[in-house]
């Protein structure tokens, strides 16, 4: 069966004034941290990867990973697409919005790739480093797709102290399971800072502590192509729900939207436990901790020196 990877990478450079910092080399040979996730989605047997990105970063996306990935995935038998995201991409009937500078959230971004997307398929963001085991877990889990099986999700979860960044706040989805291992809901949570008792929430009052062994989502999914379908219906009702005051600001976010299929029995989400550390960019200040990070895997015999030569 083809399964495929789809990264939204539509976002990037947004946190860094422009620049495209998620870009830049993290591994002793130029890689990015997005290489480390192809090479483990494809280890794990994804056979397809689709890049969602926006037009105006295209030549310098291509430049700085497309081009080289595409070669690489040549080689391999692994099939390469594009989606982009763009502002416009709105549902029929529903009106611009001329002052609104930048797109509509993860719904919409995986919305981007409908023409592309005719299998089950994982989810990640473009500058996250989610380690092995969660695309093992997805994969297999897709793998028994049927249309039969159509509102069946997954949902790699990472253990909240494993996703904090020493350099500021960051935003997770805290989530709820039950006893089967289910979710039964997502809460996204703003300002979770590392604290040393944990992890607290930061607000103008002071620290909320929260649990840092709870799950969290790191928009790490596995769905499947029907649900597409659910996500064009509830980026309709998006709209409907959203205020002229909020439109500016509002974003369609996929953690959200799946809470409330959750809520109203629509599709059921298993949770696939991650032990692995994540890490990220999302301040300019964890680009050396990534560098240092990589190098230890490196040295742990977990990744080659040359990244890909394992899969050849």
């Amino acid at each position: 069966m083809k399964t495929t990877l789809v990264i939204m990478a539509a976002g990037i450079g947004s946190r860094f004034g422009g620049g495209i910092k998620q870009l830049a080399p993290v591994g002793r040979h130029g890689e990015i941290i997005m290489d480390y996730s192809i090479h483990d989605a494809i280890e794990a047997g994804f056979n397809k990867i689709v890049f969602i990105i926006r037009k105006d970063i295209r030549e310098a996306f291509k430049e700085a990973i497309g081009d080289r990935i595409q070669k690489i995935c040549d080689d391999l038998g692994v099939e390469i697409a594009y989606a982009y995201q763009e502002l416009d991409h709105l549902p029929d009937g529903v009106e611009t919005v001329p002052e609104r500078t930048k797109p509509w959230g993860t719904g919409q971004a995986v919305l981007a790739c409908r023409e592309v997307l005719h299998e089950p398929f994982a989810v990640i963001n473009a500058d996250d480093y989610y380690g092995k085991e969660a695309f093992v877990k997805l994969h297999d889990f897709l793998e028994g797709y049927t249309p039969d099986k159509a509102e069946q999700l997954c949902m790699a979860g990472f253990i909240l102290k494993n996703t904090l960044s020493e350099n500021g706040a960051v935003t997770r989805g805290i989530c709820e399971t039950n006893e089967s291992g289910y979710l039964t809901a997502v809460h996204e949570t703003h300002n979770i800072v590392k604290t040393a008792e944990g992890a607290a929430v930061e607000h103008q009052e002071g620290l909320t502590p929260v649990d840092p062994e709870s799950y969290v989502s790191m928009n790490m999914w596995g769905l499947t192509p029907e649900f597409v379908q659910l996500l064009e219906d509830g980026f309709r009702e998006f709209f409907q729900n959203t205020s002229k005051e909020n439109i500016l600001k509002a974003e369609y976010l996929l953690p959200i939207y799946i809470d409330e299929l959750l809520q109203v029995g629509k599709v059921s989400v298993k949770v696939l436990d991650s032990s692995d550390r994540w890490f990220g960019v999302t301040y300019k200040e964890d680009k050396d901790y990534v560098i240092e990070s990589f190098g230890k895997l490196i040295d742990a015999g977990v990744y080659q020196e040359e990244l890909f030569s394992d899969l050849k």
